[in-house]
């Protein structure tokens, strides 16, 4: 078994280097979440009689209601659909979010995330391979 006090020869980045990229991760999670907030979703619900627009960044824009979806004797299928479309538009936020941070997965997948517990790193669970 190897001394894990030992390093793990050249493998290991500087604390320079992780220092730098923990930097660059910073510089790409603020343009991430720029981006994201410029992004607009819309999310809907009975075929499109209720429409609900949302920025990426989880704002409310905007609610379309079709007048053909308003009945005055039955309001509470109106709150389904707002409702519905609500779940939907969030649920679409929340798609655009992930794929936003999707290209910080690269940065980490270097020596950032060897010191966040990638590879080389001895563990209880994994039996220390």
């Amino acid at each position: 078994m190897a001394d894990p006090t030992e390093p793990h020869g050249s493998e290991q980045p500087s604390l320079g280097g992780l220092v730098e990229q923990v930097m660059q991760l910073g510089q790409r999670l603020g343009l991430a979440q720029a981006d994201a907030g410029e992004v607009e979703v819309e999310g809907s619900a009975g075929g499109g009689a209720v429409r609900i627009v949302a920025s990426g960044d989880g704002e409310f824009r905007s609610v379309r209601i079709d007048p053909a979806a308003v009945d005055a004797t039955d309001v509470s299928l109106l709150e389904d659909l707002v409702l519905a479309a609500l779940h939907d538009v969030t649920e679409k936020v929340e798609a655009a979010r992930q794929a936003s941070m999707s290209g910080l997965g690269e940065l980490l997948g270097g020596g950032l995330g060897d010191l966040l517990g990638g590879e080389g790193v001895d563990r209880p669970d994994d039996g220390g391979s």
